[in-house]
């Protein structure tokens, strides 16, 4: 499909549709059309996206794994680089500097280059760079390859929830978000499950497994590029999947809310008032404050498991059931938050939980493993499940298609920090004590969380009251969502 198709189907449909502010159902449209649209759209669009997001997740959070792989036999990623637990660290935060610094830019590209164009580019891209890891011989290389690696990965993710506000409205974003974040969580799951298995190629063609590892999960990404370049759709006005009857109906789904393909792109003016909205700055810190716990559990969790009496590769098995509940709790949260329409409460609820098991995994017993264990996985639930509703949150209170793509990119790259204070706060010297630095950080970033959560919802509930008090039609159909 070419781009001059995009920009005439879309302006046809503008013209067609945009300003005359009806409902589907006031132009001919039945539930029962508007059902079947959304569920072809879902089995079209979210199975690839949260593939993607997998591939990515793998991609990132596999370091840890190749860290104490075969470690016993001195064959670990560390101990053939030479490499000491601070230089890892610095090598992970190099990682996160990157991420931070290109998520904006990238989510502009996105819109200006078509989705599938760029996605299928950054997919290549860092699938190259995780192969590229497996070739690396000393500290300087791993950390210039992973510096690539955030680079290409920092679009994905912000990218990727700005892509689905082209296509579904505020009320239904929560629930595939959080389809594509748990992809993230089953990331870690095959991860720690992969890790086990490759860890038995020792040696195979005079390779460590570790280096096997970054190799075999490189792959994929690279090949899975060239099917995103020709099956992601662009926007709903392109669709050729879509039939005229369909288009036409995704299109006038989304004229009151939801990203435009036919709308233009970021400018000054636009830019200057997101970045100085405050309420948006809220999102921004309470984002900051989930980026801790979720950064470290991606990178540590196998190191964590070591530290609960689970050994070599038996650590790396045990890394798989607190993301596979992770993942069941994320999507009965995402749903729910999605059918109550109470996105913050979800959050603040979900953050609560999480705290509670991080606090009593630093409370109890070094050598209460099981109990400990058992915290791990409800830390893991509370800390992954609340991001989904956080993010529908955010792209929901947004009104134009420019903005929405800045604030949602703001939003994931301010939580760079939180994830670099992730990167640190799992000492290895704390092994033996039950890393509670970590958790007592985790814990206190997620109460952060909560309370701004619940603090950006009363006053979302003001500002709606004083804009329905004001009469003003045009306030009113502004209205925040909490």
């Amino acid at each position: 499909m070419d781009l001059k198709y995009d920009v005439e189907a879309g302006e046809k449909m503008k013209e067609q549709y945009v300003g005359r502010n009806l409902e589907p159902e006031e132009l001919g449209f039945s539930p029962a059309e508007i059902r079947a649209l959304v569920w072809k759209q879902d089995l079209r669009i979210v199975p690839l996206a949260a593939a993607i997001y997998l591939l990515c997740f793998l991609d990132r959070s596999n370091i840890g794994n190749a860290k104490t792989l075969n470690a016993n036999a001195g064959e670990s990623l560390l101990q053939e680089t030479k490499m000491t637990n601070y230089q890892y660290t610095i090598a992970l935060m190099v990682f996160l500097v990157a991420y931070a610094v290109f998520e904006v830019p990238s989510n502009y590209f996105l819109k200006k280059l078509r989705p599938s164009r760029w996605i299928a580019f950054l997919m290549l891209s860092w699938g190259a760079c995780t192969m590229g890891l497996g070739g690396a011989k000393n500290y300087a290389t791993v950390t210039a390859v992973r510096f690539l690696l955030g680079m290409f990965e920092a679009g994905l993710f912000p990218g990727l929830v700005f892509y689905l506000t082209f296509w579904y409205k505020s009320s239904e974003r929560s629930m595939r978000v959080a389809v594509i974040l748990a992809s993230a969580t089953l990331a870690g799951a095959f991860g720690g499950a992969i890790a086990y298995g490759v860890g038995h190629m020792k040696q195979v063609q005079g390779l460590a497994a570790w280096r096997w590892l970054f190799i075999l999960e490189g792959i994929p990404s690279c090949a899975s590029s060239i099917l995103v370049w020709f099956f992601l759709p662009d926007y709903p006005e392109s669709a050729l999947w879509l039939s005229t009857h369909e288009r036409e109906l995704a299109v006038l789904r989304l004229e009151k809310e939801g990203s435009k393909g036919h709308a233009p792109s970021l400018d000054w003016t636009t830019a200057k008032s997101t970045i100085f909205d405050l309420r948006l700055w809220v999102h921004y810190i309470i984002y900051f404050g989930i980026s801790a716990p979720f950064s470290s559990l991606s990178l540590f969790t196998p190191t964590i498991t070591a530290g609960l009496g689970y050994e070599n590769l038996e650590a790396q098995l045990m890394t798989v059931p607190p993301y596979a509940v992770a993942y069941v709790v994320s999507l009965i949260t995402a749903w729910s938050s999605d059918h109550f329409n109470a996105r913050a409460l979800h959050s603040a609820a979900l953050s609560a939980i999480g705290a509670i098991g991080f606090l009593a995994s630093a409370l109890l017993p070094p050598d209460a493993y099981h109990a400990r264990y058992g915290c791990l996985i409800v830390a893991a639930s509370g800390a992954f499940s609340c991001i989904p509703p956080l993010l529908g949150w955010l792209s929901s209170n947004m009104h134009t298609t420019a903005a929405a793509g800045l604030a949602i990119a703001l939003n994931v790259s301010f939580g760079a920090p939180g994830q670099i204070v992730g990167v640190w706060i799992y000492k290895a010297d704390e092994k033996e004590k039950g890393y509670p630095t970590g958790h007592y950080t985790n814990m206190a970033m997620l109460v952060m969380v909560m309370v701004g959560c619940i603090g950006l919802r009363f006053y979302y509930q003001w500002s709606n009251a004083r804009m329905r008090r004001s009469g003003d039609p045009a306030l009113t159909e502004r209205e925040f969502a909490y």
